[in-house]
């Protein structure tokens, strides 16, 4: 591991904790020459291809992974930390798994199910990119599934909105 400040090859490892529920190792280092201190993070390296809606072959990035749930979830609720653990939790089930390959389309279900368990807003956005929806009526039809019988759309029982939302709302209408 090289350092950042000097580019200098060795280090030693002051601190290491666990991180990410268990999927990644935070090493707090310090470089042997400059002693700079450094955080890396050790993850797990999947081998897993992804074959695309083209027929060609990508490997699999937790990075991409990651961002794609970013965006979705940009402007929501979700925290940075809580779609980095969720990228984290899809690489260490898909690890788990030992698969040599998933398409696209497996893959973007997955996500999915779990964006619906935490934000609504994301699964939708999600959905609206992965399900490559042609006009208005498909997002609404994606919008009527999640609908609860109540006519709330929240799937985690909590209102994502507030009483001051409701207010602004029907001073707008």
């Amino acid at each position: 591991m090289k350092c950042p400040f000097c580019n200098f090859e060795e280090s030693k490892v002051a601190d290491s904790r666990e991180s990410m529920d268990g999927q990644a190792i935070k090493r707090r280092r310090q470089c042997l020459k400059c002693n700079q201190r450094f955080t890396t993070f050790e993850t797990i390296d999947l081998t897993v291809q992804v074959l695309k809606r083209d027929e060609t072959y990508e490997d699999f990035k937790q990075e991409k992974l990651f961002g794609g749930i970013m965006a979705a979830c940009r402007h929501t609720r979700v925290s940075h930390d809580k779609v980095k653990s969720l990228a984290y939790h899809i690489t260490a089930d898909l690890t788990a798994r030992q698969l040599r390959e998933i398409t696209t389309r497996e893959l973007g279900a997955i996500v999915m199910k779990h964006l619906q368990e935490i934000d609504t807003v994301a699964y939708i956005r999600f959905a609206c990119v992965y399900k490559r929806f042609k006009d208005i009526k498909e997002i609404l039809d994606a919008i009527d599934s999640i609908k609860h019988k109540d006519g709330s759309y929240c799937l985690t029982g909590k209102n994502n909105f507030n009483s001051e939302d409701a207010d602004y709302a029907s001073t707008r209408e």
